[in-house]
């Protein structure tokens, strides 16, 4: 067993990126991949042409004009504009809630009329101290734009009613009161040609990554062979659970082909009602405007699911109990002078690729 300086645990956007940077620098890198493909989360596959998102759409949105150069300099990226639709009870609506969502819903064509007709929906719910998460949402935007476009995804995504929920977890409604579609405000926006595993794959060149390894099956002999361990994956694991576990959602896919070219409007529809039970439906070749596959497409429909082991953990669940004992976790890492917490699963946060970019540069400068 060789030993080297940075054993990486991961090969997802974090890991993957400080893998490059500290082989730059001359150290000695080995990652280590559970998964029998790299890239994590964002990892793609070419089926018959059409760039498919493995584990639900990513596309790459950023102001952060060093990310957006890494991004560049490691992959070819080109402009991509991410447009959504919500779709509901056989109605189109546009995303996020702009002059086009409030011309759809009430008529209206200017934004004084559709702060006006927002505020008098806001004042007729007469909620002063919202209990819950759809108290919060009706103080915001008022009843139709929440019955419509909030309730029925959100009960969804969590698998509980909205009136169970915190009303924290809607801090805002975002309303932009223009005649815009674009669902990123970031400077920068796009995808990858080839896919995200593309740019992964070229940041992982020269370095090696053993595939199908799972890191916690033969922890102590791996962690011989290394000066220092970047850690990725779930933060409770690491740690057997010794002090309770962390809650996620989890994510189910189910695609298919279709024997048509186009199947829907735009890339990502969302399905905002109650029923049916998936939350969105992801058309892969909308994505690429030089899509060569003009024959057919193939779509995921995906549903939210209760988190279990043998699952993939997607989003944590943000309350006091749980940041409470993250930080416990956190808490006990310190303590092993070896180990270095990395990335959304390792720090039980939910992060953007350009958050995740950003902040293995921060930690990789930190590093000796």
């Amino acid at each position: 067993m060789k030993h080297v300086d940075y054993l990486i645990v991961g090969s997802g956007v974090t890991g993957a990126t400080l893998a490059y940077l500290l082989k730059q620098k001359g150290k000695s890198v080995l990652v280590l991949e559970k998964r029998n493909e790299v890239g994590g989360n964002v990892a793609t596959k070419d089926m018959d042409g059409v760039i498919v998102h493995l584990y639900g759409p990513h596309i790459f949105h950023t102001s952060d004009e060093r990310a957006w150069k890494f991004l560049n300099d490691h992959s070819r990226v080109y402009p991509y504009i991410n447009t959504p639709l919500a779709f509901y009870k056989g109605n189109y609506y546009n995303m996020p809630f702009n002059m086009n969502t409030f011309h759809q819903l009430f008529g209206v064509n200017t934004p004084e009329e559709a702060k006006a007709r927002i505020a008098e929906e806001v004042a007729r719910e007469r909620i002063a101290e919202p209990k819950n998460l759809e108290e919060q949402a009706l103080a915001l935007v008022g009843r139709t734009i929440y019955e419509t476009l909030v309730k029925g995804y959100t009960e969804k995504q969590w698998g509980r009613k909205a009136t169970e929920l915190p009303a924290s977890i809607i801090k805002r409604l975002p309303l932009r009161f223009e005649y815009n579609n674009n669902y990123f405000n970031d400077i920068y926006q796009g995808e990858v040609e080839g896919g995200f595993s593309a740019f992964i794959e070229n940041l992982l060149e020269g370095i090696e990554v053993r595939l199908g390894t799972d890191y916690l099956a033969n922890k102590d002999e791996y962690d011989a062979m290394a000066d220092h361990v970047i850690y990725t994956g779930r933060l409770d694991e690491l740690f057997g659970f010794k002090l309770g576990r962390l809650e996620w959602r989890s994510l189910r896919f189910e695609s298919e082909w279709k024997d048509v070219d186009s199947f829907q409007p735009v890339a990502v529809v969302n399905y905002t009602d109650r029923k049916p039970d998936y939350t969105r439906i992801t058309e892969h070749k909308k994505f690429d405007p030089n899509c060569p596959n003009h024959t057919r497409t193939y779509v995921t429909y995906e549903y939210p699911d209760a988190f279990e082991e043998g699952k993939i953990p997607y989003y944590t669940v943000n309350d006091e109990r749980n940041a409470a004992l993250a930080e416990s976790y956190k808490e006990l890492a310190k303590k092993d002078p070896k180990l270095i917490l990395a990335g959304r699963l390792a720090t039980y946060r939910y992060l953007d690729m350009d958050d995740a970019l950003v902040e293995a540069f921060n930690l990789f400068e930190s590093l000796e």
